[in-house]
């Protein structure tokens, strides 16, 4: 007996909605379709050496850094002569001081993390609603946050236009 293509298109859409437990608000689609390993997700610690003193080491702590860690931008910086410690965030430069006083001039938010955060859960909640009933993954992180992104091109001709000067910026075509 022969079904109409609307009824298979329906059974369908039916039977990929019956997929998956809750609604994807992630947007991005990162698996692998290959079924080898990712080369890229192993990083080989560094080799194990006895310490001159066994009462020195560090107290082993869940989730923290061991000896054997590789540091692979600290080990890029002190290669070029650089200072890898510098690396690391330690509040805000002494440079930066006159910027981030004006920044926050007209007060300063305390939970401004938490804030954008849960208005960011929000904004991908609504913008995932259909996510469900789609036959393939696909990346919608482009696409949900399409209004809040900058086109280059246009931003520099909108400089360009008012007078400034954009240096680093591609030559007119």
């Amino acid at each position: 007996m022969w079904m109409p293509r609307s009824m298979i298109l329906v059974s369908v859409l039916a039977l990929a909605a019956c997929g998956g437990g809750e609604r994807d608000i992630t947007l991005r689609s990162f698996q692998s379709t290959s079924g080898g390993p990712d080369e890229f997700a192993v990083l080989p610690g560094k080799a194990l050496q006895a310490p001159e003193n066994f009462a020195a080491l560090p107290v082993p702590t869940p989730g923290g850094e061991n000896l054997t860690d590789q540091h692979p931008k600290g080990d890029a910086v002190a290669a070029l002569g650089g200072r890898p410690e510098a690396l690391k965030a330690t509040g805000v430069a002494a440079g930066d001081g006159a910027l981030v006083q004006h920044a926050s001039r007209k007060g300063v938010s305390g939970n401004i993390r938490e804030t954008l955060a849960a208005d960011d859960l929000a904004y991908r909640t609504r913008k995932s609603r259909f996510t469900k009933f789609r036959l393939f993954k696909v990346d919608r992180y482009v696409e949900v946050y399409a209004k809040e992104s900058l086109d280059p091109q246009r931003e520099v001709s909108r400089w360009r236009r008012a007078g400034a000067r954009t240096p680093t910026s591609p030559p007119r075509n």
